[in-house]
């Protein structure tokens, strides 16, 4: 079954590009020309990916991310913001609320699709792949599911490929710029920002697991659960 995606753009023009275009990559979709149809079109059926304009004439795409993010049923839907605002500003404003991924317009449809297909790629996760525990976390890698003391949480696509990179690289630290680029496939258009922001969403979802996340001041994060040295 192919994918559904809604795309979410007032431009009717734009709207329709997309749409032709994801049909020919073999994608179903749905279009909304506002965040109030935007919603009430997620909520009757779940998207399997959003393409969220930041400017609708309702209201801004940031709150059609924050209300997908704070209900249950789309809480994990990837949203690419697809936005002529392309600040450094707009898009770590984008990634503290969410999104998976920020494509700034005019884009090139070509890259669009191989970020779509990159985002989608990842929710089926590495065959064959070995459960991982550290610590309180135990990833489910082969069906990208993540746990806390036997308890399943919920987390992004992006939000799981951060942990599963790290559990992959565990006790050593990686840097941000490898972050960007084991992650989002491209260092196009993401910051090393962006990534700091992601990271503290997801440990703010582990909640006292979060321990195991660390910083390295200056050059990126690790994963492990080796107790921290106590100072002398």
């Amino acid at each position: 079954m192919s994918a559904r995606i809604l795309i979410v753009e007032d431009e009717p023009d734009m709207a329709r590009v997309l749409q032709y275009n994801l049909r020919q990559a073999g994608f179903t979709t749905a279009i909304a020309g506002d965040a109030a149809t935007a919603i009430a079109e997620a909520a009757a059926t779940t998207p399997d990916l959003v393409l969220l304009d930041w400017m609708l004439p309702d209201r801004p795409g940031t709150d059609v991310c924050r209300h997908l993010r704070q209900t249950p049923e789309t809480a994990t839907v990837p949203v690419i913001m697809v936005s002529a605002r392309g600040e450094e500003i707009d898009r770590v404003v984008g990634f503290e609320l969410g999104v998976d991924d920020y494509v700034t317009k005019p884009f090139s449809v070509r890259e669009l699709l191989l970020r779509i297909q990159a985002i989608l790629g990842r929710r089926q996760g590495p065959k064959g792949a070995p459960d991982t525990d550290i610590g309180p976390l135990r990833l489910d890698l082969a069906g990208y599911r993540v746990f806390i003391d036997g308890e399943e949480i919920s987390l992004t696509d992006l939000e799981t490929q951060l942990l599963s990179v790290l559990a992959s690289e565990r006790d050593r630290v990686v840097t941000r710029e490898d972050l960007v680029r084991q992650v989002w496939g491209s260092d196009k258009g993401v910051t090393t920002a962006a990534v700091d922001s992601h990271v503290k969403r997801l440990r703010t979802k582990l909640g006292a697991a979060g321990s195991v996340l660390r910083t390295v001041r200056g050059v990126g994060y690790t994963l492990t659960a080796t107790p921290r040295p106590r100072p002398r």
